[in-house]
């Protein structure tokens, strides 16, 4: 009876993220939304509570991280993330500034502390790439001179939080300075060497994972990443990061293969893990904490485009590409809840998880409509300003003498100054 009763519980579970990434695609937006409201759904406090599911759920969530950031370090090489490094590093610092500040600052004021304060500065730090990369291509913009830009950015992001999760694993557990420094030693040493080994033995390692058949592939890197996440886990140091180290270190053939395999599962267990956050968070909490998200959302929008914006002018991209850049940038998604759930599971603040609820929920959907929409919205407010500036101007102008001549000679001069664009002298 107990297995039944799991049995419908989960199939009931697949069929409605089924259903919701269906109506999701029609309409060309993200799913993540729908999917953390059905955690909602189905979790304390929610419509239809769960009872059997929720720890095979937990479960899933944990493998849904994991393909997540292992799927993302399959798109970029070693080489790649070198080279962002040293030609991309102050859009990253500046990225950082105006995004991570606020949610540390918002932390501060709601009187949380400083732990809390560094979990919500990566919430409202950190782009969501799903969304990002989803958005420009049903857009058409993949072959865009702005494109590269934002997946710079997006590229280092990924790579500071090598940096960030040991950081906030430490800080969560409460270690004291030595374990902690520790733990970020173990990480940065984990990470060098991994793209240390990914610049010179690239070839030989995914030698090593390739195979023809499809099966062997996908079994031997799925395990190959669980194991190494878990190691990573094992000593301090994030699972997630394990994975993105995995997947970075796969190059060429081998990386694509094992993408087109994996995504399928990546997109399974990810719907998955959305719905485990939901199912953790009261949506009787969301309320008290709606205000606040919707402030931290609007600020943190703006940010990201005047990041997306200074960037692109860095690289001499034109008017119209900074605004697309920084509005592709707005969207946070699978980052922010994936650091927001280990605030959530280490119980540090109540309200954190129900705030990056919201301001997950609220952006994951503005996310793809500033990517549409803010550069003809900006273009259009220039015009105005434009037209403006030139009607004050034209006042602004003293107006011509009249010379003392007869009237009709006077009104022909007049028109025929006014024909060739010209003012007359004062």
């Amino acid at each position: 009876m107990h297995s039944a009763v799991f049995l419908i519980e989960f199939g009931a579970i697949i069929l409605a993220l089924g259903l919701l990434g269906r109506f999701a695609g029609r309409f060309r937006f993200s799913p993540i939304p729908l999917y953390l409201l059905a955690g909602l759904a189905f979790g304390e406090g929610g419509l239809l509570p769960l009872g059997t599911s929720e720890e095979f759920v937990a479960i899933g969530a944990e493998i849904g991280v994991i393909l997540l950031l292992l799927m993302l370090g399959l798109e970029y090489t070693a080489s790649d993330l070198v080279s962002n490094l040293k030609t991309q590093y102050p859009a990253g610092l500046v990225d950082m500034g105006l995004n991570a500040v606020p949610g540390a600052i918002a932390a501060l004021l709601m009187g949380w502390g400083p732990v809390a304060a560094v979990v919500l500065a990566g919430v409202t730090w950190i782009s969501s790439s799903g969304v990002i990369a989803k958005v420009l291509g049903d857009l058409g913009r993949l072959g865009n001179r702005e494109t590269p830009v934002i997946l710079s950015i997006l590229v280092l992001e990924d790579l500071a939080m090598a940096v960030y999760l040991p950081i906030i694993t430490a800080l969560l557990a409460g270690v004291g300075w030595a374990a902690g420094s520790l733990t970020l030693a173990i990480a940065l040493g984990a990470a060098g060497l991994v793209l240390f080994l990914a610049v010179r033995y690239g070839r030989v390692i995914s030698r090593f994972v390739s195979s023809d058949d499809p099966e062997k592939l996908l079994l031997v890197v799925l395990g190959l990443t669980i194991l190494v996440a878990g190691i990573a886990q094992q000593l301090q140091v994030s699972a997630a990061v394990g994975a993105f180290l995995v997947g970075i270190a796969l190059s060429g053939e081998v990386a694509e293969g094992a993408h087109s395999l994996l995504a399928p599962l990546r997109d399974l267990f990810a719907a998955v893990f959305f719905v485990f956050f939901g199912l953790h968070t009261d949506p009787a909490s969301i309320p008290p904490v709606l205000l606040p998200a919707l402030a931290l959302a609007v600020v943190t929008a703006c940010t990201k485009i005047a990041t997306g914006y200074w960037a692109a002018r860095r690289a001499k991209i034109s008017v119209k590409g900074r605004w697309r850049a920084g509005g592709a940038l707005v969207a946070r998604g699978e980052f922010s809840i994936v650091i927001a759930g280990l605030a959530v599971t280490a119980g540090i603040e109540p309200s954190l998880g129900p705030l990056a609820t919201a301001y997950v929920l609220i952006l994951v959907i503005v996310g793809p409509l500033t990517a549409r929409f803010v550069q003809p919205v900006a273009a259009r407010v220039d015009g105005v300003m434009s037209r403006r500036r030139e009607a004050a101007a034209a006042v602004a102008l003293p107006s011509p003498r009249e010379p003392e001549q007869p009237t009709s000679t006077s009104t022909s001069t007049e028109e025929s100054l006014d024909g060739q664009g010209t003012s007359g002298r004062p």
